[in-house]
């Protein structure tokens, strides 16, 4: 939820409905305290996304000690940098789950509370790949290059997370 927050005032979705207000309310007790310490930057959030950061390392901290193992002072740096890498991974499978949502409400149901919400969080990537791919007919392609592009991203992050986790 924090970063769909971070997201969707990054890319400007609206909060007037159900699912911003959802969003908001969930996550305001912990956000709005966190404000007066992390600032944002050129109308980014940074205390949402650094918040999600945090409660990544506190699972990550939480999953080793139920491993048994017992987090080292020289495991802080590669514990910092593994879940930096956790939350773009995160990211990429956020951007895949609104993809097949509004894929599937576009199906169902054009004119929904979340169309708004998800048509700005998706436009920029559909942008991309429409200059590219011209939509066959009334069937827009761009989606499934996004799916595919994010799993790409998110096989790197994967690749990227081995290498991490085994350095010394």
């Amino acid at each position: 939820l924090l970063l769909l927050r971070f997201y969707m005032q990054a890319f400007r979705a609206p909060f007037r409905n159900p699912a911003g207000e959802m969003v908001g309310n969930l996550t305001n007790w912990l956000v709005l305290p966190a404000r007066r310490y992390i600032p944002g930057l050129y109308g980014l959030d940074l205390s949402s996304l650094a918040l999600a950061w945090m409660l990544d390392i506190v699972m990550l901290v939480l999953l080793s000690l139920l491993a048994g193992a017992v987090p080292a002072a020289a495991f802080i740096p590669r514990l910092l940098l593994i879940a930096m890498v956790d939350v773009a991974r995160s990211s990429m499978h956020l951007l895949i789950g609104v993809v097949f949502v509004q894929v599937i409400l576009s199906w169902v149901s054009t004119y929904n509370p979340l169309s708004g919400v998800l048509e700005a969080l998706t436009r920029p990537f559909y942008a991309f790949f429409r200059r590219f791919i011209p939509p066959l007919g009334n069937i827009d392609l761009s989606p499934i290059f996004i799916l595919l592009g994010a799993q790409i991203v998110i096989i790197m992050l994967n690749g990227l997370m081995r290498i991490v986790a085994t350095s010394v």
